[in-house]
């Protein structure tokens, strides 16, 4: 949506178009808290045309990470945009801060003032140079793993692809294909190391130059995480700790047994999500051979549940805003990216016909809902929500889906995708508490050798992981942190996941009595977007928000109830 402040033509990649408009706002006559308003809307206007044009450059990077020109064009805004826009931030935030109209401004303004005035407290000009750094090894890091191929069975393939292997009945492939992957990576190894250091160097030095301790303290407050603490976080681990992990230990156990082997080896269950090879020997789930099959089948899942996330979804097909497939020199992984000027989001993932594949779609199909429900929201500031919530839209949607597997299943199969998925969650938090608690420890102890890191890395697999065998790959196993891309690209971003992954399954509880309702509360809650704190947005949906095990022990004691059911 446009306004008269900024012409249709506005190039908002260049510096040199953005100054004339952050001028405007920085010297404009202001009277009155009317003012203010008017501020404060042309301010989120320009937000929305950068903001789109850097999500642009950033899409067009990770799509082709080979492509020199490409990646030249993400950094250039890096290194010539953000930084301008930093400072004009900072000098934006303390004019409408200390008017002193700022007082008389209607009450939707009083969550964004707040973090204003958060922002305004850490900044630091000497920063910026730090954050180009920052964001310059981050590029870097998606540059390495984006050109990670290996030759197997006959041809060149992406990790991603590799993943179709790994659930192969047959263990010595599944073997030789796990070789064939951790060998390519240690190739990068010390790089990575090398990049990791660097990264918690600059980090640690950000903090301590505004003031804080450590990088922990400081994140806090750069993510305004308001509503729960440092200690919240450590309490959420030991919450973990007592219910999922030996419940996570069961379910490996009885995998085991159902394998026929001594020991579980990395090749026979993921760590991250403690899916693998289907114990009664049966072909791996298969729910789609092409990208097209995946969508044409999420639009009937997703019309199969309301027509409006139906018309959500072919939206987003229709408009080109999906890139699916994996290939050569295409970023790991899957992200939704939100365009705030045409308020269209943007799916990415590397699809190779698993369920793990599906799951991600569906995820980041909630994503994308999340958006578009928040859409109409005036401000860029209220249409994004705290990440604790976003992946509660996302996390939600993929339990939610579940009565309608059988658009990519027989009824067989889709108990089992079901299955799967309910085990994954059990096992996931473990390994999100462990890149929680890695990066607690991290930060607070930047001048850590690479040994205590490693060793630090270790125990917290004792605490939290599976007992797999590792034999022969010790080494290995002391940096299998460098799989976690979020260690790298986005840190401290990981306990959200946890926390919604809680607010996703009183979701999946109300679905499971009353999907109307539960949809229902699903709009209504992600309508709100980032204009309210997040335990009413919890709220909003009738949710919880909440770390004790208590809390934590009631819903993974339903879902162990459902997976029961499911298994009968």
């Amino acid at each position: 949506m446009s306004s008269n402040f900024i012409t249709e033509d506005f190039d908002a990649a260049q510096w040199e178009n953005i100054e004339h408009y952050a001028n405007d706002l920085l010297n404009r006559e202001l009277n009155c808290s009317g003012c203010l308003e008017n501020l404060i809307k042309d301010c989120s206007t320009l937000s929305e045309h950068v903001s789109e044009a850097g999500t642009l450059l950033s899409i067009a990077m990770t799509c082709d990470t080979e492509d020199p020109g490409k990646r030249q064009a993400y950094l250039d805004f890096i290194e010539n945009v953000q930084p301008k826009l930093s400072e004009f931030a900072d000098a934006f935030n303390r004019r409408l801060a200390g008017h002193p109209a700022v007082d008389e401004l209607p009450s939707r303004y009083d969550l964004m003032i707040k973090c204003i005035r958060t922002d305004i407290g850490i900044f630091r000009e000497e920063n910026i140079p730090l954050q180009i750094e920052e964001a310059k090894l981050e590029t870097e890091h998606s540059t390495i793993t984006g050109a990670m191929m290996v030759e197997y069975d006959g041809e060149g393939k992406t990790l991603p692809q590799m993943a179709v292997y790994f659930e192969n009945t047959d263990r010595s492939v599944r073997e030789s294909a796990w070789r064939a992957v951790v060998s390519r990576m240690e190739q990068d190894t010390e790089r990575l190391s090398e990049i990791y250091d660097e990264l918690i160097q600059i980090r640690h030095l950000i903090a301590t130059n505004a003031g804080f301790d450590d990088y922990r303290s400081y994140i806090f407050q750069a993510k305004h995480r308001y509503d729960y603490s440092l200690d919240d976080c450590l309490q959420f681990h030991d919450s973990i700790e007592s219910v999922c992990v030996p419940l996570m230990h069961q379910i490996h156990e009885e995998r085991r047994t159902a394998l026929g082997v001594d020991t579980l080896r990395p090749w026979d269950v993921s760590e991250k999500s403690g899916g693998g090879v289907d114990i009664h020997g049966r072909p791996p789930l298969h729910p789609f051979d092409t990208v097209d099959e995946l969508i044409s089948g999420c639009s009937n899942v997703f019309r199969n549940m309301s027509p409006e996330l139906g018309e959500m979804f072919d939206m987003l097909r229709d408009r080109d805003s999906l890139d699916l497939e994996s290939r050569k020199g295409k970023a790991p992984g899957g992200y939704q990216a939100n365009l705030e000027k045409t308020r269209i989001p943007f799916i990415f993932m590397n699809a190779a016909g698993t369920q793990g594949n599906l799951t991600t779609m569906i995820h980041e199909a909630g994503h994308a809902f999340h958006s578009c429900y928040s859409s109409e929201l005036d401000l860029i500031d209220e249409r994004n929500p705290p990440l604790e919530f976003a992946e509660v839209a996302s996390m939600s949607m993929e339990l939610m889906s579940h009565p309608e597997l059988g658009e990519f299943y027989s009824e067989e199969d889709a108990r089992r995708a079901k299955a799967d998925h309910l085990e994954g969650i059990v096992c996931f938090m473990p390994w999100m508490a462990t890149i929680d608690a890695f990066q607690h420890w991290i930060y607070a102890n930047p001048e850590h050798t690479r040994e205590e890191r490693a060793e630090y890395w270790l125990g917290l697999r004792r605490r939290f992981g599976p007992r797999t065998d590792w034999s022969g790959f010790e080494e290995l196993k002391e940096t299998s942190w460098q799989s976690q891309l979020h260690l790298f690209q986005v840190p401290f971003y990981y306990v959200e996941y946890g926390i919604a992954q809680l607010g996703a399954l009183q979701l999946w509880q109300y679905h499971r009595k009353d999907a109307t309702d539960a949809l229902s509360r699903y709009a209504r809650a992600m309508s709100l977007g980032n204009t309210k704190p997040l335990p009413e947005l919890f709220g909003a949906a009738g949710l919880n928000l909440g770390f004790g095990e208590e809390h934590v022990s009631s819903l993974i004691g339903e879902l162990n109830e459902a997976l029961g059911e499911i298994q009968a």
